[in-house]
């Protein structure tokens, strides 16, 4: 049965008005002044994304010195912080029939913040690059929608020698643990969600034989889709012969075929690509050395025979633990692995719209407490980006406050009366995104997180005016 957001969304509202007490309310602090400041926080960050932390503050000396102080607490932290988004998420979770978690690794960058103490490399040992390694998951629908974060690591990393070196040592002394630490976390959510199918996503980073191993010893545990790597040589039992899993899935027949369309990116144009695919259960080998047994697992491959001229051709081989006994399921693995590159749009928006790798602070353990509202943050707006695609009748209510929904109104029509009314969700996003830049013309489709954060940003300057106007408007949360 396909998810209704727009009655869970409706519910929540009535349920509870503040979407940061939702999100951060089961948060624990023995002293209570530190929740209303994380609540406080929380909704200045939402309502200026782009700001930085004096000027979503308001500029208020009191307030920005408080917010400086919340995030410096020894008993502030990122997994205490998360802790409850990860619970409320579950929740959205539950409603669903399947869920991806999509699980990647990105770099934030602090080297022009010399005064932070803490960070360490994130690129090679002559760039010199500081900052810190965030390795997160994601849960998603099927059709793209973000239900929320459901992991964070985040940590300096110390230097450990050349690249030959560190594939010595083993896969618990290695950054190749955070895959599956992802996974145990995702398991524990899995165990919570009987009736949810959750599925760890991940690119070809995580092809990690140790990696199935851990889903092979989690029989109740969340299925795996993974990105074959191959430069990994992966080995696979076929009878009396042992082939590459490339060059064994070559000799299958085609299952069928199915066209993907490529977007443009930078110089290159976007285009429709034709892809053959064939499918099969495989029993991986072990690698050279490695004292495990066989896996069977099921193998996907989608290539593109014959690319235009001078043009890289598009392949994918994934490996999963879900059952793939026809072309259809095969295409909609194919399908749930395309759902992946949706954590690196919430990558962008957490660094270009929350402004991550711009805060000021005095340490990194400070950084990663600020991280984790900035990450919250990042969640909704990609949300409201997503849900106002699938559900654009409701009122826009569902999100925005009543002074917010009247003065983006006033704004967008140049009048002094709003209307009586909430318009759509789908209407109000695109009149925030026209503040933020977007043009609306009919070729530009829907408006994306980036229009949509830089509207918001402006949104709260326009709203604080409309209420010194309107002083009779609940002042809302």
């Amino acid at each position: 049965a396909r998810y209704n957001h727009g009655t869970v969304l409706l519910e929540q509202g009535r349920a509870d008005e503040d979407w940061a007490e939702h999100e951060f309310g089961r948060v624990e602090f023995a002293d209570g002044r530190l929740r209303e400041r994380l609540l406080t926080l929380t909704r200045d960050f939402h309502a200026q994304p782009l700001a930085p932390i004096p000027q979503a503050c308001g500029g208020e000396p009191a307030k920005i010195k408080a917010a400086y102080r919340f995030l410096s607490n020894p008993n502030v932290d990122l997994d205490t912080l998360l802790n409850s988004h990860i619970e409320a998420t579950a929740g959205r979770m539950r409603a669903h029939p399947v869920v991806l978690a999509a699980q990647d690794t990105t770099s934030l960058n602090y080297h022009t913040h010399p005064a932070t103490r803490g960070p360490g490399p994130i690129n090679t040992h002559t760039d010199g690059t500081r900052g810190l390694k965030l390795h997160d998951t994601v849960a998603f629908t099927p059709e793209g929608i973000p239900l929320g974060v459901i992991d964070a690591q985040c940590r300096a990393r110390e230097p450990i020698g050349t690249e030959a070196k560190r594939t010595r040592y083993p896969v618990e002394e290695t950054e190749a643990l955070r895959w599956i630490a992802s996974y145990v976390q995702t398991a524990r959510l899995q165990a919570l969600l009987p009736e949810t199918r959750v599925v760890s996503v991940a690119d070809r980073e995580a092809d990690i034989y140790a990696l199935f191993e851990e889903a092979q010893r989690t029989p109740d545990g969340p299925d795996l889709l993974i990105r074959a790597n191959r430069s990994r040589a992966r080995r696979v039992e076929a009878g009396d012969e042992i082939p590459l899993l490339w060059d064994h899935l070559a000799t299958l027949p085609e299952a069928g075929a199915l066209t993907l369309h490529i977007p443009g990116k930078g110089g290159r144009k976007a285009r429709t690509a034709n892809l053959v695919v064939r499918h099969a259960p495989v029993t991986l080998r072990p690698p050279r050395g490695h004292p495990g047994t066989a896996l069977r697992v099921w193998a996907v491959q989608a290539v593109e025979p014959a690319p235009p001229p001078r043009i890289e051709a598009v392949e994918w081989l994934l490996l999963t633990t879900v059952e793939v006994e026809d072309f259809a399921q095969a295409a909609e693995r194919l399908s749930w692995y395309g759902v992946r590159w949706s954590i690196e749009i919430f990558h962008r928006t957490l660094k270009s719209g929350c402004r991550i790798e711009d805060r000021r602070l005095a340490h990194a353990d400070t950084l990663q407490a600020c991280l984790a509202l900035d990450m919250v943050v990042a969640w909704r707006v990609l949300y409201l980006t997503r849900v106002g695609r699938e559900t654009p009748d409701l009122p826009c209510s569902v999100f925005f406050e009543e002074p917010e929904w009247k003065a983006l109104c006033a704004y967008h029509y140049k009048t002094s009366t709003p209307p009586a009314n909430p318009p759509t969700l789908a209407s109000a996003m695109r009149m925030v995104a026209k503040i933020g830049g977007f043009l609306g013309r009919k070729g530009d489709g829907h408006p994306g997180a980036t229009v949509l954060w830089r509207g918001l940003d402006k949104l709260a300057f326009i709203t604080d005016t409309f209420r010194l106007f309107h002083p009779a408007l609940p002042a809302g949360p």
